[in-house]
């Protein structure tokens, strides 16, 4: 009895976090996937240790303490997720065939899906926020920082620790954390120099730009997808080294390589990385439609700027509106 009542006290104190610490190991990790283990990992050694728990610290800080270390150690022994446009320069030839990269050659960044973070009747204001910092650009260039730089990062300008809370949270000094954040902030800004203003998922006109996305890739109508894509857009999927860059190249390529026939493509909206997103379907050789994977649109007043697409089937289930 008394197991009981301590795991139920347990849930009620530590389950309305669960959300947020999704959010913090995918920025962490670049992965969905891993995101997920590793939220489960957190709670079952705060399980443990829930018996020594002694309130000198906060609920929150301290399975951010745990999370934090275990993503850390996590990615002692794994490559940084990365997306094409990480690896080489854009395409020079948008007709040159486009060959998949061997697989376990690259660890791939994966989309996060925002429901896993944004449910209905949260502060509108807090959602914005968690929604900036799940940027895919944001989180592609994160993962190219050392892992410690990142959390520090994170803790401090993402979750607003105090330098002094972020030094316990990761078992080092305040002046390490202040340095480590100087050297992180420096780093991010030559990544990502000037991030690009994005329009929010329920804007209209980034709904439209989503609408005309699905429908060119359904009619296979390469006109109608060059009146959504900016004239400097880029567009890149994994598994593919390739990416292309510029409208006339991305359009070619697409068009060429990749639109068929209509009715080869089906697909659904949703959110992703706080943009539009789309489920994608393929249809085989066999006419059968089956999972392919995620799209994750930059759109702005002007035009999507980056179309981004994973296709991975696993993918597809996380965006599952049961989960």
């Amino acid at each position: 009895m008394r197991q009981a009542a301590d795991q139920d006290r347990f849930a009620a104190e530590t389950e309305r976090f669960r959300k947020e610490l999704l959010a913090h190991c995918y920025r962490l990790v670049g992965s969905a996937h891993d995101a997920e283990d590793l939220v489960q990992e957190t709670y079952l050694r705060a399980w443990r240790a829930y018996p020594s728990f002694e309130g000198r610290a906060s609920i929150r800080s301290w399975l951010y303490t745990i999370a934090t270390n275990v993503c850390l150690t996590a990615l002692r022994h794994r490559r940084i997720r990365v997306l094409p446009s990480s690896l080489d320069a854009p395409a020079t030839d948008p007709d040159h065939p486009s060959n998949p990269v061997a697989p376990g050659e690259v660890a791939w960044l994966e989309p996060f899906p925002d429901h896993w973070v944004a449910p209905a009747g949260d502060d509108p204001a807090a959602v914005v926020v968690a929604r900036e910092s799940l940027r895919l650009a944001l989180i592609a260039s994160l993962q190219h920082l050392p892992a410690r730089q990142r959390a520090i990062l994170l803790l401090r300008d993402v979750l607003a620790f105090s330098a002094s809370e972020t030094a316990d949270i990761l078992g080092t000094t305040t002046a390490a954390v202040k340095s480590g954040l100087q050297r992180a902030r420096a780093r991010l800004h030559d990544l990502d120099p000037g991030p690009e203003r994005l329009l929010e998922p329920a804007d209209p006109r980034a709904r439209a730009l989503l609408d005309g996305y699905i429908a060119a890739f359904e009619r296979a109508d390469a006109a109608l997808l060059e009146q959504v894509l900016r004239t400097d857009a880029t567009l890149e999927a994994t598994p593919f080294r390739d990416w292309q860059a510029g409208l006339a190249n991305c359009i070619r390529m697409l068009d060429a390589q990749v639109l068929g026939a209509p009715g080869d493509w089906k697909m659904a909206a949703t959110t992703a990385n706080g943009q539009p997103a789309a489920v994608i379907h393929r249809r085989d050789a066999d006419g059968v439609l089956r999972a392919s994977g995620v799209v994750v649109l930059a759109a702005t007043a002007a035009g999507v700027a980056r179309v981004v697409a994973f296709h991975d089937p696993a993918l597809v289930a996380l965006f599952a509106p049961s989960r």
